[in-house]
């Protein structure tokens, strides 16, 4: 990103792109769409949660454009739309975050430690289970 004159305000479509991918819930969406497409009940079978609560990330994510879906009978299949771009930011936070030693799990503001945090625990059966600290 270049640095621009329009300052604070340049930014905010990054800051708005980093805000739709803060929530533990709709990166593990992200996640499982890069296998292929999904019916919304795959997901909340896959992930754990609610079916309103995927259908809601779902939302938020194809309102920023993420992802788009197709009818397919009664259903709709959900897919990524930027696969190679995605993967390629969500390649550069793991690296971010390696390179930090996950520093940002400490911090006072939004770190994991923080009342009311959200996280998500994987299980040993690869779901996923919500957690409020």
């Amino acid at each position: 990103m270049e640095p621009s004159a329009g300052g604070a305000a340049a930014l905010a479509p990054a800051a708005a792109l980093f805000h739709s991918l803060s929530d533990p819930a709709r990166l593990a969406v992200l996640q499982h769409l890069t296998n292929g497409e999904h019916r919304v009940r795959d997901l909340t079978d896959h992930i754990g949660l609610a079916q309103s609560t995927v259908s809601a990330h779902l939302a938020c994510l194809k309102e920023c454009g993420l992802v788009d879906s197709r009818p397919q009978g009664r259903a709709s299949m959900f897919f990524l739309t930027t696969a190679p771009e995605l993967l390629a930011v969500l390649a550069a936070a793991e690296r971010l975050l390696d390179a930090t030693g996950h520093a940002v799990e400490l911090c006072p503001t939004y770190g994991l430690g923080q009342t009311g945090a959200r996280t998500l625990i994987t299980t040993n059966d690869d779901t996923l289970e919500e957690s409020t600290r």
